[in-house]
This record gives structure tokens, sequence and C-alpha cells, in this order.
């Protein structure tokens, strides 16, 4: 069983920045896969970047493009979401996802991932 934990999430100001983390456990982290995605009320799960097994390949969306940055230790089994120049409209609850299939690409599809975290609460106040 996969088990994903994310950390840092909270309340900051616009223009400010907050780093998040997800640390996996139970299956072989480095060889899959992995994303952030957003969901604020009344709206649905929505993708915020995601990274290949290696690190080599990212993937942003437009909305976030040149403020996040995502990144992963491998041997921590840990992703990362560097988050800068923060938004109102960022806020929502963050979630990390596992790939469902190992290799080196950047899926971008809610259902190509197959194991989610809990989430974590970040609040950008304007």
């Amino acid at each position: 069983q996969v088990q994903l934990v994310e950390s840092g999430g909270g309340l900051v100001q616009a223009g400010g920045s907050l780093r998040l983390s997800c640390t996996a456990s139970g299956r072989t982290f480095s060889s899959y896969p992995m994303g952030w995605f957003r969901q604020a009320p009344g709206k649905e799960r929505e993708l915020v970047a995601t990274i290949s097994w290696s690190g080599a390949s990212t993937y942003y969306a437009d909305s976030v493009k040149g403020r996040f940055t995502i990144s992963r230790d491998n041997a921590k089994n840990t992703v990362y979401l560097q988050m800068n120049s923060l938004k109102p409209e960022d806020t929502a609850v963050y979630y990390c996802a596992a790939g469902r299939s190992s290799g080196g690409f950047t899926p971008q599809r809610l259902y190509q991932y197959d194991y989610w975290g809990q989430g974590t609460q970040v609040t950008v106040s304007s």
C-alpha cells in the first residue's frame, strides 16, 4: 500500500511563498512520475505540476508557470512544490499524487494517478 503525506501548507499573504512537501512510502518511489493537483471550493480538481521519475521532465499548468517549481529527491522519497508570488486565486487544497505507470513521462490527467495524499490547505490572503 502506497502512502503519501503532504506538509507545508498554511496561510500566506499575496506575493508570499510556501514550499509543499510530499513523502511517499510503500512503492519504489523513484520509478514513478509524481504530480501536484489542487482543488478550490466548488471547483474540480486541477493539475498544477508534474515531474518524471528522474526529475528531468516537468510540466506546469499555465496558471502557475514561472511562479511554481516542482522537484523531487528520490533518496528521500519526497517531491516538492515551491510556490512563489502567490495569488489569492491559488487558494485551494493541494494534493500530491503518484503516477499509475512507471516511466519517464509527465502524466497530466487525474486517471493517470492511482495514489493520493490527504491534501494540505493553502490560503492566500489579499
